[in-house]
């Protein structure tokens, strides 16, 4: 079902979310971060730092560090393909798993809040 919004409540509605999400003292994702962490969650697997690379039109040493710091904060994981061992997969955690959908609560109780 398609959202009615105009430009002006997409833009207050991203940034009452970031807002929340920086009050919050959670982690502090840059968007290429989140965007590697809703590709790994909203797309089926398998996902690996090539694929990332290769969708988001970045380097493969940008989705490194992008993982290292989702890794360190538990978000995603990585593992070498035993299949293909130049392959390093990357997959969901429980964290960020949890970590996304408080983000998609955060996301629905802001829009609630757009004046109309």
């Amino acid at each position: 079902m398609p959202i009615d919004m105009r430009p002006a409540q997409a833009l207050k509605l991203w940034h009452d979310v970031s807002l929340a999400t920086v009050r919050e003292n959670g982690p502090d994702l840059s968007p290429r971060q989140i965007t590697v962490l809703l590709t790994v969650y909203l797309e089926p697997p398998p996902h690996t730092v090539r694929g990332l690379a290769e969708k988001l039109g970045v380097t493969k040493p940008a989705i490194t560090r992008a993982l290292d710091t989702m890794g360190e904060l538990k978000l995603l994981g990585r593992r070498r393909d035993e299949a293909d061992r130049r392959n390093v997969i990357v997959h969901r955690t429980v964290e960020g798993a949890l970590f996304l959908e408080h983000l998609a609560d955060v996301i629905v109780d802001k829009a609630k809040e757009l004046p109309r």
